[in-house]
């Protein structure tokens, strides 16, 4: 299926009945007629506030439809739209706003409120035009015409800023144009093989372009309808899978660890037919426990903010290989490159090499990052994987993950798949703390299930059994939990700088 629209503003115009639900929201319906009038005020209300075509926009709130309406509104006028987290200080936002180059910012009351910040106060600090999502702006954007219209005259055009999570440096704006955004809704159409008939539950934080692309604009995409949920409240989240006929759950890791904990009380979700893990990789351990408790094959995918987001995904109606990420998606390149970008032989660990249609045209004011990621037109992942016989992809780790023990690859993700088969181990990270002969040492941080006990003596006589002596951790910690960004990925970097305060003596 192709979409015969101009922008990612007016995606959800296809093959729909106006009077089908496109969102539910708590104990709303929004029909996709309800819909389009929605997005067509918002577009005319920020045009008549003044926003212009390539005008940057910030937009700062939690999952609710406004934050659809901006976000289609704000590109509806050719300008870009900048989703920040709402969990942002006034320093990060500043940052953002000022990198930007943002003339405009549409807050949402509930996040202003939580930061005690007032309207005048992050004006002057961002330097942009504020205005505050409340009931008081939308009787007010209810008010604007209806005309309907697309200022976007180049499909290629920048869309969307997303700020990468910053794990080196400062956090810098990836660029995706509407024609990024439309073909890799179209690439998880086909390769996801979802229908109208489908409802998708978006409680990924909509900021983030996992959630927003497979959560909201593959269901429009498809004329389907997205159940937006505010947040992961696991009572709620399980009410809502079963009491509103979901067909379709996009989650990390963790939240599939809640589920599977109600499949072991008897709670099933018998209309849940495609379970998508992404956002951090998904140990096999819970796959398989996944499969067991709650019947539910889940599909494992891979994506990076650069691509849109999605890239690889085992196929749902094909084999699907616990560990792998997957095939790459229509129209998408996918190598293992050696040193000098060259593909190496199947089983060989090398970068992940990408180029598709849904690659992003770059960094925003950064040429040498650009230049370095989008190398001899590849998109350099950072990621070390490997291919099987059949083209699947595996992530063996991040490259600056990698721990170097005596001149020895460690790679985390392995010892971290041994740690969540040790029946106490509900969570799992491994990072490298420097060692004065080694050069590098194995940590481990672990969180026991609700109720269970071990001392690390344990767990390290259990990995000897599994795992060669230069890979075991030094040192393991037992900790009540770890490090995690909005979208529940472990923040590695933290536990790394809290390694790296402690040099090991060998």
């Amino acid at each position: 299926m192709k979409l015969n629209v101009s922008s990612v503003g007016k995606i959800y115009k296809n093959n729909y009945s106006a009077d089908k639900a496109a969102i539910t929201f708590k104990d709303e319906n929004i029909t996709y007629r309800d819909l389009d009038d929605k997005v067509i005020a918002f577009a005319n209300f920020l045009r008549g506030a003044g926003l212009a075509p390539g005008d940057k926009c910030i937009l700062d709130a939690s999952n609710l439809p406004e934050f659809l309406y901006t976000y289609l509104g704000v590109v509806r006028n050719g300008a870009v739209i900048v989703p920040v987290n709402p969990m942002l200080t006034l320093e990060e936002l500043t940052f953002i706003a000022h990198d930007a180059d943002a003339k405009y910012m549409l807050i949402q009351e509930g996040v202003m409120l939580k930061h005690r910040y007032a309207k005048e106060t992050l004006e002057e600090a961002l330097g942009v035009r504020v205005f505050v999502l409340n009931e008081a702006l939308i009787r007010e954007i209810d008010a604007a015409p209806r005309e309907d219209f697309d200022l976007v005259s180049d499909i290629d055009s920048i869309s969307t800023f997303l700020y990468t999570s910053g794990t080196t440096g400062k956090p810098k704006a990836a660029m995706l144009t509407h024609s990024n955004l439309l073909a890799n809704s179209g690439q998880c159409y086909e390769a996801l093989e979802t229908t109208p008939d489908d409802i998708f539950m978006c409680v990924l934080p909509m900021f983030h372009v996992f959630a927003f692309t497979a959560c909201v604009l593959l269901p429009l995409y498809s004329g389907g309808t997205t159940d937006i949920v505010e947040e992961f409240r696991p009572k709620e989240v399980i009410a809502g899978l079963i009491g509103k006929d979901i067909t379709v759950f996009m989650g990390v890791p963790a939240m599939y660890m809640v589920l599977i904990e109600a499949g072991k009380k008897n709670i099933t979700f018998p209309k849940l037919k495609l379970a998508i893990s992404g956002g951090a990789a998904l140990p096999v351990e819970v796959y398989h426990q996944a499969k067991e408790t709650i019947h539910l094959p889940i599909i494992e995918g891979y994506g990076l903010t650069e691509s849109s987001p999605g890239a690889v995904f085992n196929p749902p109606s094909g084999v699907q290989k616990p560990g792998a990420i997957g095939l790459p998606l229509p129209q998408m390149e996918c190598r293992i490159g050696g040193e000098d970008d060259e593909e190496l032989p199947m089983g060989e660990v090398g970068e992940l090499l990408m180029k598709g249609p849904n690659i992003m045209a770059g960094y925003y004011k950064q040429p040498e990052e650009t230049a370095a990621t989008l190398r001899n037109g590849w998109l350099h992942t950072g990621d070390l994987a490997k291919k099987d016989e059949d083209g699947y992809i595996y992530i063996v780790d991040r490259k600056k993950d990698m721990i170097v023990v005596s001149g020895l690859n460690v790679y985390p993700r392995e010892v971290e798949e041994v740690l969540y088969k040790y029946p106490s181990v509900k969570e799992a990270a491994v990072v490298g703390a420097p060692d004065k002969l080694r050069g590098e040492a194995v940590v481990a941080y672990v969180v026991l299930k609700e109720g269970e006990t071990a001392h690390s003596k344990e767990i390290l006589r259990y990995l000897k059994s599994k795992l060669a002596a230069y890979k075991l951790p030094r040192r393991i910690e037992v900790v009540d939990s770890l490090p995690k960004n909005s979208t529940g990925k472990i923040l590695k970097r933290m536990l790394r700088e809290n390694s790296e305060g402690v040099v090991m003596n060998s």
